[in-house]
């Protein structure tokens, strides 16, 4: 952050609800919406946001991630840096909405966006994923063709006999995509190699996550023909090196790994030691996405579908067409502020 001096920094948290349009399925969730932290510091008549619904299967809760930062109340508004934040407040949600929150106000301080300050390039529209819930093969393939101008498909699978037949129905029903399988952690090394020539038969390109944390040795000699993808196995860079050798992809979510901040870095780290990079996201509005959409600049595969799920997404909003996304900076990250 820069050394002049500024109007009091004021801090303000909120919860906000994300009504879904429909139930989602994974492995041992479904979900009917999303509850998010909005984290907005003012300063003046500029302010900056950040948004996070933290990491469900760690308990990592927007109602503890409000708790962490209003204990950090002072510090904040004292004019904590991003780089203090990281020694402050563990990855998660929390670190998220700050960090977050933070660079967008220093867009509006320096008057650059905050692909500039990153070191970034002029931002492009991204190929997304579009992800399909759980569910039976016929109803995932209906709900594949109704994806207007999809070029990838991401198939979240469960641990139920029933996950050959929906990659073979949504292959079908979209012969040209290129399609990415998720397990969230639902296979064990039986059940994928029994499944393993169907995603080869249907061309799958990316198996995420198909082994419960604490199995990452199950990957281990896995020989698998389709490269493998760490979500949950890979929370921040700690988690990077006993990867090595073991998956060739690692998905990096903001709320994960606690912002965008921590995010560039990892992404660095991991691209020295030779993984391929995604960026996903763990739902929310547009405002979640938009710093995801400056990593995902440097990403092989891009997941920020979250806002298409939801009921409602507020304005300024990412836009959605031929399969990609665009995120203007008037969402997040512009020199100018959006309303607030």
């Amino acid at each position: 952050m820069g050394t002049e001096r500024h109007a009091r920094l004021q801090l303000h948290t909120r919860l906000e609800k994300w009504a879904l349009k429909e139930p989602f399925h994974i492995t041992g969730y479904t979900f009917d919406e999303f509850e998010a932290l909005v984290v907005t510091l003012h300063e003046g008549d500029r302010f900056g946001r950040g948004e996070a619904l933290g990491v469900y299967y760690r308990n990592d809760t927007p109602a503890a991630m409000q708790v962490q930062v209003e204990a950090l109340r002072e510090r904040i508004e004292g004019g904590l840096t991003r780089q203090e934040l990281l020694q402050l407040l563990p990855a998660g949600g929390a670190r998220n909405a700050v960090d977050c929150a933070l660079w967008d106000l220093e867009a509006k301080r320096s008057g650059r966006p905050v692909w500039m300050l990153a070191g970034g390039e002029a931002p492009q529209p991204l190929v997304t994923t579009f992800t399909l819930g759980a569910d039976a093969p016929t109803t995932m393939a209906g709900i594949a063709r109704g994806f207007p101008g999809a070029r990838a498909l991401k198939l979240k699978l469960t641990n139920d006999e029933l996950n050959a037949e929906r990659v073979r129905a949504v292959r079908a029903a979209c012969p040209d995509a290129w399609i990415m399988v998720d397990a969230n952690q639902g296979f064990t090394r039986d059940s994928f190699a029994r499944l393993l020539p169907a995603l080869v038969e249907a061309r799958v390109a990316v198996v995420e996550q198909p082994f419960p944390i604490g199995n990452e040795a199950w990957l281990d000699g896995l020989h698998s023909p389709i490269m493998i993808a760490a979500d949950e196995s890979v929370q921040d860079h700690h988690d990077l090196p006993s990867l090595v050798g073991r998956v060739g992809m690692i998905n990096i979510k903001l709320d994960k790994c606690g912002g965008l901040t921590e995010a560039l870095a990892m992404a660095a780290q991991a691209r020295e030691l030779g993984f391929e990079l995604m960026v996903g996201n763990m739902s929310g509005s547009s405002l979640a996405m938009a710093p995801a959409f400056v990593l995902g600049q440097s990403c092989k595969v891009v997941d920020l579908d979250g806002p298409i799920y939801l009921r409602r997404d507020p304005a300024p909003s990412a836009i959605y067409e031929h399969g990609r996304i665009w995120c203007d900076d008037a969402i997040w990250g512009g020199p100018l502020a959006a309303a607030a």
